[in-house]
């Protein structure tokens, strides 16, 4: 007997084929298939085109179960996704769960514990019966997501901007961010002019871009530059404290872009966390396919 798990993503969509006990069996990999902000007739041939990789050399009829992961998972009860599935043969129909529950099974076998996932968002999750109970943060940028890639991004920009107004760049972040947004390091003396067109270019570029300035503040951070570093522990702590408002025992699931790519911060966060509670597990989740994958085959046994 096999399993398919599918994780959906707004960059990128990952399909897994594995035996019960977890042995990858076949894999496909396709665009963007997230339909609060793909078009339904893309993200349905990015789906297809991942399982259809996926089971390429696997005989459909072994299939038993499948588990689709994806954050805002309403719009997946389009008809024209089963009959995706129908068209490749899989015989079962897909069962769609939230990221959260899928970033949890993709750390632990265990039923019951806390995931802590920082991407371009944040949120702490109670899991309870492999599924959310309650949850802390995750509620956007403009009013949390505290410790996310976002977060990161803007903190390096406002530094950015403040010190362009104040005196000559001396940092190591400060400099990777103005190059990053202006095309070129200020070299001259403090510019209003310049912290004006920081400031312009940031405003006209979606909020959420912030977030790829973040990978800057692990890199400076790395290298010793106390800013970054400053931004890292602030980081750090806020995702603890979201995981304080959540966890109740069991083992703690770290998972999103942020802490598995950014060693820093993920290190940060687990000093606090292993501070806070010493008995706690603490790993590191594996990509989302492969929870989806277990919650397929924890449906059949």
């Amino acid at each position: 007997m096999l399993v398919l798990g599918i994780d959906v993503g707004g960059t990128a969509t990952r399909a897994l084929v594995t035996t019960l006990e977890g042995t990858r069996v076949g894999f496909g990999r396709a665009g963007a298939a997230n339909p609060v902000t793909v078009p339904i007739p893309d993200a349905v041939a990015a789906v297809k085109a991942a399982v259809a990789e996926a089971l390429s050399d696997v005989d459909t009829a072994r299939i038993r179960s499948a588990v689709i992961g994806m954050a805002g998972s309403g719009k997946l009860g389009d008809p024209r996704f089963a009959s995706a599935f129908n068209d490749i043969g899989v015989p079962v129909k897909p069962r769609v769960v939230g990221d959260v529950d899928v970033a949890f099974a993709a750390g632990t076998t265990a039923l019951e514990g806390t995931v802590l996932i920082s991407g371009t968002g944040a949120i702490a999750a109670r899991i309870v019966n492999g599924s959310l109970a309650t949850s802390a943060d995750g509620i956007g940028w403009l009013l949390g997501d505290l410790g996310s890639g976002f977060w990161l991004g803007r903190s390096a920009a406002a530094i950015t901007a403040r010190e362009l107004y104040s005196h000559r760049l001396d940092g190591l972040l400060t400099r990777m961010v103005a190059t990053a947004v202006l095309g070129s390091i200020p070299t001259g003396p403090p510019s209003r002019q310049l912290a004006d067109d920081l400031i312009g270019a940031i405003h006209d570029a979606p909020p959420l871009h912030l977030a790829r300035l973040a990978p800057f503040v692990s890199e400076a951070a790395t290298a010793g530059d106390l800013q970054a570093l400053s931004i890292v522990d602030s980081a750090a702590g806020h995702l603890a404290d979201s995981v304080a408002e959540v966890h109740g025992g069991g083992p703690i699931v770290l998972a999103g872009s942020v802490l598995r790519e950014s060693g820093t911060v993920r290190e940060a966060v687990q000093r606090l966390l292993a501070q806070r509670w010493p008995e706690a597990t603490i790993t590191l989740a594996e990509p989302g396919e492969v929870g989806a994958a277990r919650l397929a085959a924890r449906a059949v046994t």
